[in-house]
């Protein structure tokens, strides 16, 4: 495993200036990337580059803006010849601005990267690859946590999804680190926009409840999560344990005998950690174990 250190030098060269090459390679799926935008710009641009830096072979990107007024627009602009779409225009939110392009999207597989955060170098080639062998319904990766100005400071592993565990323990996918088929998206619907902060965990649990999207864990990081004063996350977290567990609620009777729930829940946290025995992975354990 690379020192975050490491991690940080990496990510720093490829969000630091353009590096376009034409790459070639036939067979791989293609990945449509979505960017919700509202008054990102100290952001934006390195989230574009995370994107167009992959060099993906078949890759369709689409930024949607939510008409911002700082200098997004400009940045957007600068690469707009290496874009699928884009607009910026009013719009009802970071939902509506996802659904606008889900609407347009033509790929094979759909990943959504907000205007604050990043991909990791080589996650789409990886992933890329990994639906060419194993095309699950729902791929997914870790993700780790970085700083404005791209420092990695946190890595947060994931395991192999459970619904019951998504509805007792709470998100077992991040969106950072999240590809999905796009024919999802025509059986189970858009994201619903009556959530603001907690519709990747309802659209996640609701592609997932029927039990029959097939979902597949690939190894590494995917994306990472940008943690600053102005972002979501840091400003709504009330209103998204609010959410949570009206969702939670929602899905609660397809996990079973509620009275067997508090044991379902210890199984979910005893699964996490076998999981991570069973890759010998104790130096992870050691630092989950000790937040």
């Amino acid at each position: 495993m690379k020192s975050l250190e490491q991690y940080t030098k990496e990510l720093r060269t490829l969000v630091s200036a353009p590096d376009f090459r034409q790459e070639s390679g036939t067979g791989f799926p293609k990945l449509t990337i979505i960017t919700p935008s509202y008054n990102q710009a100290d952001f934006l641009e390195r989230t574009i580059l995370s994107v167009l830096n992959q060099n993906y072979p078949n890759l369709e990107y689409i930024i949607i803006d939510g008409g911002s007024t700082d200098h997004s627009v400009e940045i957007i602009k600068k690469y707009e010849k290496h874009l699928t779409y884009w607009v910026s225009e009013k719009d009802r939110g970071q939902v509506h601005a996802i659904n606008k392009a889900l609407a347009l999207a033509t790929g094979d597989y759909i990943s959504f990267q907000n205007s604050d955060d990043v991909y990791f170098p080589g996650t789409f080639l990886r992933f890329g690859e990994a639906a060419r062998q194993t095309p699950a319904d729902i791929l997914f990766g870790d993700l780790f946590m970085i700083s404005t100005d791209d420092e990695v400071t946190e890595i947060l592993k994931t395991t192999s999804y459970s619904f019951t565990c998504q509805v007792l323990e709470g998100m077992q996918i991040h969106n950072q680190s999240l590809f999905f088929k796009r024919e999802l998206v025509t059986k189970y619907g858009p994201f619903d926009e009556s959530y603001h902060f907690a519709f990747d965990y309802e659209f996640i649990t609701r592609y997932t409840s029927d039990g029959t999207a097939t979902t597949k864990k690939i190894d590494g990081l995917g994306g990472a999560l940008r943690v600053h004063a102005d972002a979501k996350s840091s400003n709504i977290a009330p209103l998204g344990k609010k959410e949570h567990a009206k969702i939670k609620g929602l899905y609660i009777s397809a996990v079973g005998n509620p009275s067997l729930n508090k044991l379902r829940y210890l199984w979910c946290r005893f699964r996490k950690v076998a999981y991570f025995i069973f890759k010998f992975d104790f130096k992870y354990i050691s630092f989950r174990l000790s937040r």
